[in-house]
């Protein structure tokens, strides 16, 4: 069995010294998908919702919880992004939005954490601001897509082209 990296010797939760790690310049992506009727869909494309530009609110809710990562889960470090992008596209045919994330930074520890946060903050955005004209919508297939850096190097996940 692997030694524990967020456990210390008495079993106590401890953030991971990052300390001796070189600073790379780490890059994560992820995405999630929200699926919605056809009436909101309509609304989002047509900027016809109640509260306001959908698109835009969810993407700088994105951005915003990226930067906050730390403060939500426990154990994450506080990370210095130098980039946060949030994307979000709409899929009539699949009648649902795509959110993507891309998170960067040269540092010490990866930023996966932080574009899972911003997809996942941005989606509950779009599910708020839409829960009145379709409560039944769902959210699906968070992932990771990629990472870069670190002593680990690049990663895609097996199935990144599935989902386009």
């Amino acid at each position: 069995m692997s030694k524990l990296t967020h456990v210390d010797t008495q079993g106590n939760a401890n953030m991971v010294d990052v300390e001796a790690k070189m600073a790379t310049t780490r890059i994560a992506t992820a995405e999630g998908f929200i699926y919605v009727n056809a009436a909101t869909l309509d609304e989002i494309i047509h900027h016809q919702n109640k509260k306001g530009d959908v698109i835009t609110t969810a993407k700088i809710a994105g951005i915003m919880a990226a930067k906050q990562c730390s403060n939500l889960i426990p154990l994450c470090h506080p990370l210095m992004l130098s980039k946060v992008d949030v994307g979000i596209d709409i899929e009539p045919e699949n009648s649902r939005l795509r959110v993507t994330s891309m998170c960067k930074l040269s540092g010490k520890t990866g930023v996966e954490m932080e574009a899972l946060t911003a997809v996942n903050v941005a989606l509950l955005t779009l599910f708020d601001m839409c829960k009145a004209s379709d409560p039944a919508m769902r959210m699906e297939g968070i992932r990771v897509l990629s990472k870069t850096g670190g002593k680990t190097g690049d990663w895609t996940h097996p199935n990144e082209s599935d989902a386009k």
